[in-house]
């Protein structure tokens, strides 16, 4: 089937032809077929880079040109968000016929917000969780909606984020009857189940614009699924490698994925010393230079120089530690065809887009602490797989499984290549899980009686897939708790929210972490200090996962805990009395011990070294803690406690910048983070009036002050720069503003 013969806007159709692009793919046409442009709800199941986007980008565009409609555009990570934003900017060229342009619009933040400016764009890019909260406050322009694309639908059986996108896709049906649901997935094996709970018809297939080869790897020899075989030689006695060095021989790259981020650094370390050798003096060059990026940007740890001395032979490692800056410089090298070898943990195969000739898997066990080592899903193999192959470079792509024996060859060969991805379930009736949702259906005025509350959960996955009874009772358990807390009102059969409940289903907090807040604000430590917010804040289940305390680490965090006992706002457990709790305790006091140490500006590689916190981990420990802080001083404010709001604030900034209480006023200027700050402070510049006074030639003695910076900190600080004086300096020391650049990129990012 042709593109010019879709129903379609003219300029879609000129602006797909430009890039190239003239006729669909199998699964694409199919999806026409089903009637996806005339409006139909659709399940599309196929495998990765098989067109999926395009078929939602047509659509949306059918929307948005025909029927004046709004998209919003469901994605679970904010990196793909962000990809897929990237990705519709080219469509801001296409008028509207009112002469507007389409436009694009991204928010993946902030869940106490309705983001009413959203409604200003046509296509709206957002995580499950941020609709989840627009819908929690009630966002106008949602009811505006007339499609919803939901990508990577398959983390519906995820124990996490399923239950979220679930209620999400239940809610706008419920608000919009009309809207169009179409549901993306590389990897859906009940799709006609999925499909029917959305009222939607279903495609599926197995067409690849690259065909992909399963097999095994033993002894040197791979088996493919088709029967065919093919020797690798051995020469590094480490099989995933000595696969990659293969398919590196043949113009390909390889992405192997690793059990552990330990395993991941160490084998591209490996993979280093046999790469660098293969690499040509322009490769050499290019990737000494994106090296160089990695280390000039951020602060560097120990991590950043393994990862740096990586890159520059032509290998990497990608793991959820990493600093987000260093990911991103690593999968543009990756997708460059720069870095040839990338070891990565499995979030990379639930990440952005990062395709390669071989995908390896080292290992199909997972160690997960409280449960030891399990096997791998059918269906995690099958997303690992959907990598292989790159379209316009590779023939082909290979997927290949390590086997230690025959035995557990052909086992893996049974169990994983032949073997069907296992059916999509719903996780909603999970009691933590389904406790948010329960308090923000009533409290966003969704259902205002038990059987409304019924009536909606009746209508999810979960209910479609085990009947309404089930969930009906874990609910009946859920509403008793939410008025025990004094979150939710019964009178007869009407069900409504307290101002409690409301405000923390609008905080998109627990329920359960908005009583331990509660508890914590009331009970007050005999001495309240940062460390007894941090502690209570540590408590809560929005904190989770929180580093664990490893070997030594233990005795010090007990001794640190009786030494400061006055500090905390719960009794501290008894070790051998109730030895879990205790060990939760220690567990949150690490947590605590960790921000403490980032508010004490300690850099990133001294909390690495220390606290075997890795830059990533801190971040996300540090977002997760902001938030945190923000709904304390909300529930403080509402229930009273004024004396506990001005210490948050301050608590909350310091988080937010990583510093001492000296150096809050002067990271509020553009282009200064800690480390400038610090700087700033020692030299002498303690204060905004401080920077106000002083020449550009005197602040641009600090190391990495350049001349355009100085002139920005001076003007936001209110003073004047003369003529002359901006001529000057804007010829001294040019070396400075490369300095400038690159720790503005990391300042910014803080």
């Amino acid at each position: 089937m042709k593109i010019r013969d879709l129903p379609i806007d003219k300029q879609v159709i000129d602006l797909l032809a430009k890039e190239g692009l003239d006729e669909l793919y199998p699964p694409q046409q199919h999806a026409i077929e089903a009637g996806v442009l005339s409006g139909k709800n659709l399940v599309l199941a196929s495998p990765t880079a098989s067109g999926k986007t395009l078929v939602a980008e047509l659509c949306i565009l059918q929307h948005i040109l025909e029927h004046r409609g709004k998209t919003i555009y469901l994605a679970p990570l904010r990196a793909l968000a962000s990809e897929k934003f990237k990705e519709f900017q080219r469509y801001s060229a296409i008028k509207k016929p009112n002469g507007d342009y389409v436009r694009a619009g991204i928010s993946t933040g902030d869940y106490d917000s309705s983001d009413p400016w959203l409604g200003r764009y046509d296509i709206i890019l957002c995580t499950n969780e941020k609709a989840d909260s627009l819908l929690r406050h009630k966002a106008p322009w949602m009811s505006e909606l007339t499609l919803v694309v939901a990508d990577e639908v398959h983390l519906l059986t995820e124990q996490n984020r399923g239950p979220t996108l679930e209620v999400v896709l239940t809610r706008l049906t419920e608000i919009n009857p009309n809207i169009q649901v179409l549901a993306l997935s590389a990897t859906v094996r009940n799709a006609e189940e999925v499909g029917s709970w959305l009222k939607a018809g279903s495609v599926t297939t197995d067409w690849r614009p690259v065909p992909l080869k399963e097999g095994i790897y033993h002894d040197n020899q791979v088996q493919f699924r088709d029967g065919a075989s093919r020797e690798i030689v051995s020469g590094t006695k480490t099989p995933s490698l000595d696969i990659a060095l293969d398919v590196l021989s043949t113009g390909g790259q390889a992405l192997i994925f690793t059990e552990t981020r330990r395993s991941a650094v160490e084998m591209g370390r490996k993979a280093s010393v046999a790469v660098k050798s293969r690499l040509s003096k322009p490769e050499e060059r290019a990737l000494s230079t994106i090296a160089e990026r990695i280390l000039s940007a951020g602060e560097k740890t120990r991590l950043s120089e393994a990862l740096a001395m990586q890159v520059a032979a032509g290998t990497g490692f990608h793991h959820a530690g990493l600093a987000g800056i260093h990911r991103g410089i690593v999968e543009d090298a990756f997708r460059e065809g720069r870095i040839k070898v990338l070891a990565a943990t499995p979030t990379l195969a639930a990440g952005v887009n990062l395709p390669a000739r071989a995908v390896v898997i080292s290992s199909y066990e997972r160690y997960e602490a409280g449960y030891g080592r399990y096997p791998i899903s059918v269906l995690e193999y099958k997303q690992f797989c959907g990598r292989a192959g790159r379209p316009k470079y590779d023939n082909f792509g290979e997927a290949l499984l390590i086997a230690r024996n025959p035995d557990e060859s052909e086992w893996l060969m049974e169990n994983y290549v032949l073997a069907q991805p296992e059916k999509l379930w719903s996780k909603l009736a999970a009691e933590r899980v389904l406790r948010p949702h329960v308090l923000s259906t009533i409290a966003a005025g969704y259902a205002h009686s038990e059987d409304g509350l019924y009536g909606f959960f009746a209508r999810t996955f979960y209910a479609h897939q085990y009947g309404p009874r089930l969930i009906k009772t874990k609910i009946g358990d859920i509403l008793r708790f939410l008025f025990k807390e004094e979150m939710v009102l019964m009178e007869g059969k009407d069900l409504s929210a307290t101002k409690f409940g409301k405000r923390v289903s609008e905080l998109y907090i627990d329920p359960m972490s908005a009583v331990i807040l509660r508890a914590g604000l009331y009970n007050r430590a005999k001495k309240m200090t940062d460390l007894s917010i941090l502690h209570l804040i540590s408590k809560t289940p929005d904190l989770a996962p929180r580093p664990r305390p490893r070997g030594g680490e233990v005795d010090k965090l007990g001794l640190l805990a009786e030494q400061r006992s006055d500090e905390f706002t719960y009794p501290i457990p008894t070790q051998f009395e109730d030895p879990v709790a205790y060990e939760e305790f220690l567990g949150e006091l690490k947590a605590a011990q960790v921000l403490s140490d980032w508010i004490d500006e300690r850099t990133e590689d001294q909390i690495l070294e220390t606290r075997k916190v890795e830059p990533g981990d801190l971040l996300r420990l540090v977002q997760g803690s902001e938030w945190l802080i923000l709904a304390t001083q909300e529930l403080g404010r509402l229930f009273g406690h004024k004396d506990l709001l001005a210490p948050l604030e301050m608590l909350k900034v310091r988080l937010a910048k990583g510093v001492r209480p000296e150096l809050v006023k002067l990271t509020t200027l553009e282009g200064v983070g800690r480390v400038r700050a610090r700087m700033l402070y020692d030299a002498g510049l303690k204060s905004i009036d401080d920077i106000k006074e002083r020449s550009l030639e005197q602040l641009m003695s600090i190391r990495t002050i350049g001349p355009s910076l100085a002139k920005r900190i001076k003007e936001q600080a209110g003073g004047l720069i003369k003529a002359d004086e901006w001529e000057k300096a804007k010829k001294a020391r040019p070396s400075d503003v490369e300095q400038q650049v690159v720790l503005t990129e990391y300042e910014d990012s803080e």
